[in-house]
């Protein structure tokens, strides 16, 4: 895997990421919705720490400078 997630995005996607998901687990969203966004911000926080976006791949989009 290619990084393809650049420092900037990184930092946007780790912070809305764990504000989502401490939205999700700490019950400001429940029911579905709160599934829904709980697992968007794992997702989030994943491509972050890995430096990979399989969509952005899909798309052909590249924020890393390396």
């Amino acid at each position: 895997m290619t990084a393809n997630v650049g420092n900037i995005d990184r930092i946007v996607r780790g912070v809305v990421g764990a504000v989502l998901l401490l939205l999700a687990l700490f019950g400001a969203v429940t029911g579905t919705m709160g599934w829904v966004v709980g697992i968007v911000g794992v997702v989030l926080i994943a491509t972050a720490g890995m430096r990979f976006c399989p969509a952005y791949r899909l798309l052909g989009v590249n924020t890393c400078s390396l």
